[in-house]
Parts: structure tokens; C-alpha cells; sequence
């Protein structure tokens, strides 16, 4: 608490209670987020409560099964101890029905990283109620992602220098990060930041349902995902905490409208603090972009309250941060209607329109013939999408990179080499296997096939092809490009992405992670028309213009209309020697140049289909990214130097 008496690091903006025109504004947001269904049942707070209980046993037996493999007597072995830790939005009270759980799982001393992901894992595999479990050790926060009797479970590890873990341990203590490395601090301090937001906003009750709000959001609106280079859970749970500040006698509805509008104009990088950095007694690296290079990189950075303090945004580029100033705007644009009384909070959840709002898009595929190593494989492409991402920012005509945070994963039973192929390109058109068909595709004989003598059915079983079951994930990017200067006829456009795109290949095969024999990754670039169907979910897919590029097809329009009527008018009185005057001013010009005009075709490409080089790559590696306009002899295009995989 600041020496004015008021929690954050200014005075408040305004002191002032709610309105009862403001009151009704937040029970109408309280209705919206229950049909929206953003409360447990109390089944599933139920349940959860089981798994977590389930998950602390579970931690407790690994504890003693590793310091029984570092040679410790069994009977000391048991009394090591170990716990669990609840944060993020489980432990800030804002978990909807479906939402993850993130946990951290705190241990003694003698207990490594390379322990938890060898011993846990195995525990875990082995255990029935558990599904799509990914480990990613190389993770800039080491983690097990997993489905625990149906909850979504995100395992951190913390190795705290002592001898053993008491039930009674609290994390908040400065003391218990001594002789830490930054992994493990990181790890701890996700439960140490939770608890220190909760603090340090004036009024809990009114900060959750605001919170509450933000998170639904932002997730509807696809920029809800740190390992992407958005904001995750502790970052938004920060800001609406800073606003909660600002406003600390202010009802949720209100909170929520100064919010967009407080943020929408920040001045970035200018960091979000909670309070005053501390520099602490132990002399661990803090944010300070003062003094660090890396820090006084980050493009929107908001600080953890908990000692040492962090940027909780470090992955946000030039591109993510531009996507998230764009929803905050529409977001103040609906905020400021609903306040008013003229839209409904429904309207602010309005799902993103990511798959129509681009010309073009990249689609990543990665593919494996292990399960579980593809498990591992998504999750580590995920986290490392931002590289590829920062990369394309350097090239010479994107002007955006926008990554989308779901990836689309589905499994296939395979029985040529062909549908191999198609798949691990991505240009397969087959659809993936349900999970029953896909069980019954690769069952065993019954019994009564066994037994039989019929030689004909006896044919048919040896002659029937070889069944393989492969995995895919494809994830997007969209990218935004500069428009052709329509004052400048000649400027003939080029664009190269094969050197970044061939990078970061090498850079994922190159990953302790990688199989050269069961994985594959390919790398396509499509036009808005060519995305396959299931990215629309069975809506429109019709792409939906920008206001720029509106207004530049209604200028082409209206030149075209003048030279129209040029055209005429030189028709009227033609010279002898065939020439025609100019009686607009406006130059006429042929209908492929018009449609040139703005460096990429017009809306042609709804008609169009992935080109022959997509289709005849061979190399489960190869990077087959197809022109984005037809064959070079036109003018004006944007054109990619194609290279053969490495």
C-alpha cells in the first residue's frame, strides 16, 4: 500500500461509488457470464477437488520413489513429504466450467527436474484417468499438460532447497527462493504472484467478476495465450488488478469499461505495475530495463508483484501487441454502447473472425506415428511458434503476423504411402478418423475370423493392406502485407519467406524432441479461399474487408467509372490518326492491370486451388509454399523464391 493509503504505485483516477444505472449494468454482466457458462457446478468443483487430492498423492509417492533411486533408507524416504500448490485462475477464484488447473508440484532438495520428468511421467501414464499428457521439459516454465479425470491440468516443478516439504509451507517467505535456479524460481513464483494480486486489489469480490469478464474475452477473441505471444491468465488477472486500483470503489461493469479504455491508451513500453519493484535480499535478477538489454526489449510489459519481480509478457512482439490494441479498440467501442444502454454484454463475446480477415495465411502441419511423442511434439511447436513469428517480421512486405491459439489436431489410419503423403503435406482431403472408426479401422480379428477355414477369407485377411495410424496438428498465421502503391506503376513486388521458413525447420529438427523417422513438418502458404473447411466450424467463409481495403476497391471503382466515360467520349469524335485524347485525365488501362492494381489479385482467388507444386512435393520435410498470385508473367505480383528442403 502506497503512503496515500490506497493500493498501487499513483492515487486513484476516481474514488467514487457506483451508480445504480451502473449496479444493473453489472447484474446484466453477472446473467450474461452464467449463460455463458463461466461458473462451476458444484459436481465439477467437486471433482476437482478429488483430482487435486489425487494429484498430492501422487506427488507424495513420487518424492519417495526418487529418494529411494538416490539411495535414501525407505523409512526416511517417507518422510520427505511434498505438496501441490493451486494458482492462476483456480487460486484466483475465476475458473470457469472447463477451465484448466495449474498446479505446482513442490518438492525437497534431492529431488531433480530429469526425476519429475521420468518418474511423474511414468506415474501418471499408468494411471487411467489420465489423457493427452505432453511433457515439455525445455519449456521456458518446465511443464506436464495433461487431462486428469476431466480436468485440465498444467504440472509445474519446484525443487526448494530443504531437506523435506511440510504440509504447513507457504511460498510467500523471500527466504525459500535461496540457492534457486531461474527455472525453479520461475516455477515458484506462478503461485507467489497469485497470492500477491489478491493483496493487493481493493475489492476481491468486484475484481473476479470483472476478471471474470476480461478473461472470457480475450479468449472469444483468440488473444488469450502466452506461449503464442499474447497474454495468458496472469497477465490479464494483472491488468484488470491495475484497474481495480484506479477505480478501487467501482462496481465489475465499470471496471470492465474503464479497462479497455485505460489500456488502449497506454503508453507502451511504459511497464503495468501493482506496486514498487523490490530489489529484495538476495540480490536476484529483477526487471530493470535499465540495466538489462533484453528487458528494454519488451514490447508491452507487465511486471509481477511477487519478489523477483518478472515480465510476464516477454513473448508479445510488435505484431501480437498491434492484434491486441485492435480488440481493445472494438472492446471500448461496445463497452461505451452497453453503458449506455444500446448493446448487450453478449455483443463483447462475439467469437473472432481470425480465418476471414486475411488474403493470406501459413499452415504449420506437423505430423508423428507416436502418440505420445506427438503429444510432446505440439506442445513444444507451440511454444516456439513466436521464433518463425518474429522472423517474419523482418521480411520486406509483411506488415503483420498474426499467429491464431488453437491448433487443429486430428488422427488418420492410413493404407498407402500416397495418403502418408497427402497427409503430412496437409493436402489430404480425406477426413480424419472418428475415435470409433478409427478403433475399428485397426481391431484385432474376432474371434470367429480366427477360427475360420475358408481359404477365400483366409485370401482377404493377407491381402488386406497395411494399416498405419498417423497424428497431424496444423496450426495458422495470417499475414498482413503492404499494399501496392497504386502511384507507382512500376513497383514490381517481391517477397521471400523460404530462408525463415527453412530456419525454423532446422531450428524444430534440431530439438532434443525430433524424429527424423516418425515426425514430419511442412510448412504451406494459402490463400484465404484455399483454408479447409473445418477453420470456419460451418460458417461463412466469405472474407471480410478491412476499411482501407473497402475504400480502396470503391476508388477503383470510381476510376474505372471515369475512364468509362472517357472511353465513350473518345468514341464520339475520333481523330484521324486513331489517337484519343485524354478528356478525363485518367489513364486507361487494360482489366488485368486494373485488377493488379493493389499488388495482389482481387477477390479472383475465391476460385482458386493450391498449385501443382503443392501437391508434388515429395519430402516429408519440404517447404512447398505456393505463389500467391498466378504465374509470373503479370505484372505487380508478390513473389516467393521457392528452395527444395534440406
Amino acid at each position: 500500500m502506497s503512503d496515500s493509503g490506497y493500493l498501487g504505485v499513483t492515487y486513484p483516477i476516481d474514488v467514487s461509488s457506483p451508480t445504480k444505472e451502473e449496479e444493473l449494468i453489472t447484474d446484466a454482466l453477472l446473467e450474461t457470464l452464467k449463460g455463458e457458462n463461466q461458473f462451476d457446478s458444484e459436481a465439477e468443483s467437486k471433482n476437482r477437488e478429488i483430482v487435486l487430492a489425487k494429484i498430492d498423492k501422487l506427488v507424495k509417492n513420487f518424492v519417495y520413489l526418487a529418494s529411494l533411486k538416490h539411495k535414501m533408507p525407505e523409512g526416511l524416504a517417507r518422510t520427505c513429504g511434498g505438496k501441490i500448490f493451486a494458482f492462476g485462475s483456480y487460486r484466483l477464484g475465476v475458473h470457469g466450467a472447463g477451465a484448466d488447473i495449474d498446479t505446482l508440484c513442490v518438492v525437497p532438495a534431492h529431488i531433480t527436474r530429469d526425476d519429475f520428468f521420468e518418474i511423474m511421467v511414468d506415474q501418471l501414464k499408468a494411471r487411467p484417468e489420465v489423457s493427452g499428457m505432453t511433457a515439455v521439459p525445455t519449456a521456458h516454465v518446465p511443464v506436464i499438460k495433461m487431462v486428469f479425470g476431466g480436468v485440465d491440468i498444467d504440472l509445474t516443478f519446484a525443487s526448494l532447497n530443504q531437506p523435506t516439504i511440510p504440509e504447513d509451507l507457504e511460498l510467500l517467505d523471500n527466504k525459500i527462493l535461496r540457492n534457486l535456479d531461474e527455472k525453479t524460481i520461475r516455477s515458484v513464483n506462478g503461485s507467489r504472484v497469485t497470492d500477491e494480486i489478491l493483496r493487493l486489489v481493493p475489492n476481491i469480490p468486484t475484481f473476479r467478476l470483472a476478471l471474470r469478464c476480461i478473461k472470457l474475452w480475450a479468449k472469444r477473441r483468440a488473444i488469450y495465450s502466452n506461449s503464442i505471444g499474447f497474454l495468458g491468465g496472469v497477465a490479464w488477472a494483472m491488468l484488470v488488478a491495475r484497474t481495480c486500483q484506479l477505480y478501487p470503489n467501482a462496481c465489475a461493469g465499470t471496471i470492465v469499461s474503464r479497462f479497455f479504455k485505460v489500456f488502449l491508451f497506454w503508453k507502451w513500453p511504459s511497464p503495468v505495475l501493482l506496486k514498487t519493484i523490490e530489489e529484495g535480499p538476495m540480490h536476484l535478477r529483477v526487471w530493470n530495463p535499465k540495466y538489462y538489454a533484453s528487458d528494454a526489449a519488451h514490447k508491452m510489459p507487465i511486471i509481477t508483484p511477487a519478489y523477483p519481480s518478472m515480465c510476464a509478457t516477454h513473448n508479445v512482439s510488435l505484431s501480437t501487441r498491434r492484434i491486441i490494441g485492435s480488440e481493445l479498440k472494438r472492446g471500448v467501442d461496445i463497452v461505451d454502447r452497453i453503458m449506455k444502454g444500446e448493446a448487450q454484454w453478449a455483443e463483447l463475446f462475439a467469437k473472432d473472425d481470425f480465418f476471414r480477415n486475411y488474403k493470406f495465411y501459413l499452415q504449420i502441419n506437423v505430423t508423428s506415428t507416436d502418440e505420445d511423442a506427438f503429444h510432446g511434439l505440439c506442445g513444444f511447436l507451440e511454444s516456439r511458434l513466436r521464433v518463425y513469428l518474429t522472423s517474419l517480421e523482418e521480411v520486406n512486405l509483411v506488415v503483420l503476423v498474426h499467429p491464431y491459439i488453437k491448433n487443429y489436431e486430428h488422427n488418420f489410419v492410413c493404407t498407402t504411402d500416397q495418403e502418408i503423403k497427402d497427409i503430412r503435406n496437409g493436402t489430404t482431403t480425406t477426413q480424419p478418423n472418428t475415435p470409433a472408426a478409427t478403433a475399428a479401422a485397426v481391431e484385432k480379428p474376432s474371434a470367429e475370423t480366427e477360427g475360420a477355414e475358408d481359404n477365400n477369407d483366409a485370401e482377404k485377411i493377407e491381402s488386406a493392406p497395411e494399416k498405419k495410424q498417423i497424428f497431424t496438428s496444423s496450426f495458422y498465421m495470417a499475414l498482413q502485407l503492404k499494399e501496392k502503391n497504386e502511384n507507382a506503376p512500376d513497383d514490381n513486388r517481391r517477397m521471400d519467406i523460404s530462408m525463415h521458413t527453412q530456419e525454423f525447420m532446422r531450428f524444430v529438427k534440431s530439438s532434443e524432441i525430433w524424429n527424423d523417422d516418425t515426425m514430419s513438418i511442412f510448412i504451406r502458404f494459402l490463400r484465404q479461399n484455399q483454408l479447409p473447411d473445418e477453420v470456419f466450424a460451418g460458417g461463412p467463409r466469405t472474407r471480410i474487408l478491412s476499411e482501407e481495403e473497402k475504400q480502396r476497391k470503391a476508388n477503383r471503382k470510381r476510376r474505372k467509372h471515369s475512364d468509362d466515360q472517357a472511353g465513350k467520349s473518345a468514341k464520339k469524335v475520333k481523330p484521324a490518326n486513331n489517337y484519343v485524347p485524354s478528356t478525363s485525365g485518367a489513364t486507361v488501362e487494360s482489366s488485368t492491370a486494373t485488377k493488379q492494381k493493389d499488388g495482389v489479385e482481387d477477390e479472383r482467388e475465391n476460385n482458386g486451388s493450391p498449385s501443382a507444386d503443392s501437391k508434388d512435393s515429395t519430402a516429408s520435410g519440404a517447404v512447398t509454399i505456393p505463389p500467391p498470385v498466378p504465374p509470373p508473367a503479370k505484372v505487380g505480383g508478390i513473389r516467393l523464391k521457392l528452395l527444395s528442403s534440406s
